[in-house]
């Protein structure tokens, strides 16, 4: 929680700023100002209709605050993705609370995005003006009054703002909106509602009220059956939190994160769409979810992914829609972009590449939930044999590795490593799980992987792995030998990467993910999932007490309400990249229950 009045630059607030909330769907970014930067509907990968995150002028928001100056504090309600933000001025105090609500049973059309204010002392004057822009802000809605509502439509999307004792809304062209007072032990709502070609509903004020509290406890009771009790307690369960915000309830796909192009160096062109679900973060899904008990959320998220990559089965994509489909498409849209950082991008051309590692992933993902439930109906252990016998194949070949260089293809260590991961999962399912009858050429092409990294992606000089044949730089990827089984964690090789990669990537105590060329212009942050790989390094090389230190100073750079971003600026702190970053909490996750397991 932070006590401090909010500032922007040039209409951008830092992204460190932003607190999320979503319902299964779709997740909005609410800045500590009180204005919802971020929302698109109807679906996390649908487009903007607010999107001032990334053009401050065009992209519309929503905005609840004081009418002068306030102080901030936020929190989240306990165990919940609900946001309440304390606004303090010298007349008063006033909470707002703001939730996506849940639909309960099914998933019905509506969206609902609700907004309460309630008088905690004195007398505060608030305000809220509704922008919509339809389209990544290309639209500019019709905004008319009906019965006792507000409706901007454009085309077949419509919204509908609902409000009670929250001031008598005024037109103003695409924009509208209200000054009010709220008193102590007074309130006020206003109401978001959507619909995509349906007709829009308009809610009535009771059964908001009694939304809102059933949102409160479904996570209150989800949060309740995660079972963490080390340290770090509160930010492994914010984590859970966010993973479970980040997952697309029709699919069981879990995204990336919730936003687009937010950059990763200030001002650069390293801005990428992350609202997709990656192979490469399977086997860190599966590890972070079923230790934390989340098992339904884990079967889920292995049967989607399963299921999506028939599409290009026994080849895997990069990544996958939300709804399991291959058209990720790249393009560029006519946004300023967050702080003037060009371009903005949607869809993500990564999604053709060649990642040999995602074999790896995938494979690990399925021993992780063989080995919690014991089984794999007969056609995915087919096909999951299938793929094992692909990697015997592709594994000599150069990639684009886990980083998704737009650079040439080199034949990346973490890469082979993973190819190797693969062949040595196929082995151990094939013990009960899936078809063993390549189990031969499977144990032979893991031995000629090993040979090849072992020989040609070691460095006696830097006494570490490098991170690619003929290369003389490492990679912080290579943190995952020993998590991965690769090598003796604790071991001579396991032990000199990790020296290296601190040596040659850090800063303080965050690591950069590389420093050699990767065919783009400019630099990026510290990559914080990557701080999380050594600290859960250290924990399984033995040494405990390092990794408990460097946790305790990683889990202080979270916002003030626990969230991560993909990046972090080692010199000002400031969050880069998309925001939240399932990556980096799922990092955050393993490193905490590796940490417990190894002191136990």
């Amino acid at each position: 929680m932070t006590d401090s009045s909010p500032r922007r630059a040039d209409g951008y607030a830092p992204i460190r700023d932003y607190a999320a909330i979503g319902d299964g769907r779709t997740v909005a970014l609410i800045a500590r100002d009180g204005s919802i930067d971020w929302l698109c509907l109807p679906n996390l990968d649908s487009p903007s209709v607010f999107g001032a995150l990334l053009d401050a002028r065009r992209g519309g928001r929503f905005v609840l605050a004081p009418a002068g100056p306030s102080r901030v504090e936020r929190r989240y309600v306990p165990g919940t993705n609900v946001l309440e933000t304390t606004f303090r001025t010298s007349d008063g105090a006033a909470r707002v609370t703001d939730a996506l609500t849940l639909p309960g049973a099914g998933l019905p059309p509506l969206r609902e995005l609700v907004r309460r204010v309630e008088g905690i002392s004195g007398d505060v004057r608030m305000a809220w003006r509704f922008e919509p822009r339809f389209g990544y802000g290309r639209v500019a809605p019709r905004i008319a009054r009906r019965q006792r509502a507000l409706i901007a439509t454009s085309g077949g999307e419509a919204l509908a703002v609902s409000s009670w004792d929250a001031g008598d809304p005024r037109i103003e062209g695409a924009a509208a909106g209200a000054e009010f007072t709220v008193s102590e032990g007074g309130s006020a709502m206003i109401v978001l509602a959507t619909a995509t070609q349906e007709p829009v509903v308009l809610p009535g004020r009771a059964a908001v009220e009694r939304r809102l509290a059933d949102t409160i406890e479904f996570w209150q009771g989800w949060t309740g059956k995660r079972r963490y009790e080390g340290a770090w307690s509160e930010a492994v369960l914010r984590s859970a939190l966010v993973l479970k915000l980040l997952a697309y309830a029709p699919s069981g796909a879990i995204a990336a994160a919730a936003t687009t192009s937010l950059p990763e160096h200030p001002g650069g062109q390293r801005n990428w769409d992350y609202r997709f679900s990656w192979v490469r973060d399977a086997a860190f899904t599966l590890a972070a979810l079923l230790s934390l008990d989340s098992d339904e959320e884990a079967t889920t998220f292995l049967w989607w992914l399963l299921q999506a990559s028939q599409r290009t089965h026994p080849r895997l994509d990069v990544l996958y829609r939300l709804d399991g489909g291959t058209g990720t498409r790249e393009r560029e849209l006519e946004l300023e972009g967050y702080g003037g950082a060009r371009p903005v991008r949607i869809g993500n051309g990564a999604a053709s590449q060649l990642q040999l590692g995602i074999y790896g992933e995938l494979l690990e993902a399925a021993l992780l939930h063989v080995s919690a439930h014991g089984r794999l109906d007969r056609d995915s252990g087919r096909r999951i044999a299938e793929i094992a016998t692909l990697v015997c194949s592709l594994w000599r070949q150069p990639d684009l590795g886990i980083w998704e260089v737009r650079s040439d293809p080199r034949h990346f260590t973490h890469s082979k490593m993973l190819c190797w991961v693969a062949l040595d999962r196929a082995l151990r399912l094939a013990q009960n799980a899936i078809p063993g009858t390549r189990a031969p050429l499977w144990r032979h092409t893991a031995d000629q992987i090993r040979d090849f990294v072992e020989h040609r992606c070691w460095s006696e000089e830097k006494r570490s792995y490098v991170r690619a044949q003929g290369s003389n730089e490492v990679d912080a990827s290579l943190l995952l030998s020993g998590v991965v089984g690769f090598t003796d964690p604790g071991g001579r090789r396991a032990l000199g990467t990790i020296a290296a990669i601190r040596r040659e990537l850090a800063h303080g105590p965050l690591l950069h993910r590389y420093r050699g060329d990767d065919g783009l212009p400019g630099d990026e942050g510290a990559f914080l999932a990557c701080s999380f790989w050594l600290v859960d390094a250290l924990a399984r090389a033995g040494r405990v007490d390092e990794a408990a230190e460097l946790m305790d100073e990683l889990v202080s750079l979270g916002n003030d309400v626990g969230l991560y971003s993909e990046e972090i600026d080692p010199s000002s702190g400031a969050f880069l990249g998309n925001m939240p970053q399932g990556l980096t909490h799922l990092a955050l996750v393993n490193a905490a229950v590796s940490i417990s397991r190894a002191a136990a």
